[in-house]
C-alpha cells in the first residue's frame, strides 16, 4: 500500500470527538469550538453526529473545513467516506462492524483511516485491513457507554497496545487526571467526547492535556 502524506506525519496525541448533539437550527457546539482552537498545539477532532442527516453532515463538515485550524490539525468524518472526500477532510473514523477498510481505501487513498475497537483480534483484523490509527475502550467508567458493559480497564489496554504496531488512542472516561496512566500502558495517544462537550473550560482542560501528551 502506497503510504499518503498523512500517514509519513506523525499523528497528533489528542483526539476530541463531537458531542452528537448538533442541532442545525440553534447553532453549532462544533464550529464554535474549532473556532477556539487557534494558538493551541494539532489535534485530531472527529464529526461524530449520527443523527444528522447526510445533506446535514455535509454542511456541518463543508463549515468546519473553512475554519482555519492549528497547522497540522486532522479533520475525520465518523463513517461516511463520501463527505469526508467531498469537503475535503482529512479522514474517516470507521466502528468496529463497519465495512472492510480495504475496500474504502480503494475510494480515498488518500484519506486517514481509523478504526474503534473493542479486543486484541479485532485490533489484528484492523491493522491487516490497513488502519492508520486504533480507537480502544472504553478504558474507564463513562456515562456514554455505560449502557454497552462496564469498562475494558487499563490491563486490557496494555495488552492490546503491546500486540499492534499502530498508535493507539484510549477513549471513555479519559481526563487529564488519568491520561498518564493510559500512556504508561503504551496508548500513544488520548480521545474524549463528555470533558468537550461544553465550551466552559474547553481550552483549559486542552491545555491540560496538551501538557500530559507533549511533555
Amino acid at each position: 500500500m502506497v503510504q499518503n502524506k498523512l500517514q509519513q506525519t506523525p499523528l497528533p496525541r489528542l483526539l476530541l470527538v463531537s458531542s452528537g448533539e448538533e442541532d442545525p437550527d440553534n447553532g453549532s457546539r462544533l464550529l464554535a469550538q474549532l473556532k477556539l482552537l487557534s494558538g493551541l498545539n494539532a489535534c485530531m477532532v472527529q464529526i461524530r453526529e449520527k443523527q444528522l442527516t447526510a445533506l446535514q453532515l455535509f454542511v456541518l463538515a463543508q463549515k468546519a473545513r473553512e475554519i482555519k485550524l492549528p497547522e497540522g490539525t486532522l479533520l475525520l468524518m465518523n463513517e461516511r467516506t463520501d463527505i469526508a472526500l467531498a469537503c475535503g477532510l482529512d479522514g474517516v473514523h470507521l466502528p468496529e462492524n463497519a465495512p472492510p477498510l480495504d475496500k474504502l481505501r480503494l475510494i480515498g487513498p488518500q484519506l486517514l483511516f481509523g478504526c474503534s475497537v473493542h479486543s486484541v483480534e479485532s485490533a489484528r483484523i484492523a491493522e491487516e485491513s490497513g488502519a492508520d490509527y486504533l480507537l480502544f475502550g472504553p478504558v474507564f467508567d463513562t456515562p456514554s457507554k455505560r449502557k454497552y458493559g462496564a469498562p475494558q480497564g487499563l490491563e486490557k489496554l496494555g495488552e492490546l497496545c503491546r500486540k499492534t504496531t499502530l498508535p493507539v488512542f484510549a477513549i471513555g472516561g479519559i481526563t487529564p487526571m488519568n491520561a498518564l496512566t493510559c500512556l504508561d500502558e503504551g496508548a500513544y495517544g488520548t480521545a474524549a467526547l463528555t470533558i468537550f462537550r461544553e465550551s466552559r473550560g474547553f481550552i483549559e482542560n486542552i491545555e491540560k492535556f496538551n501538557r500530559i501528551l507533549y511533555p
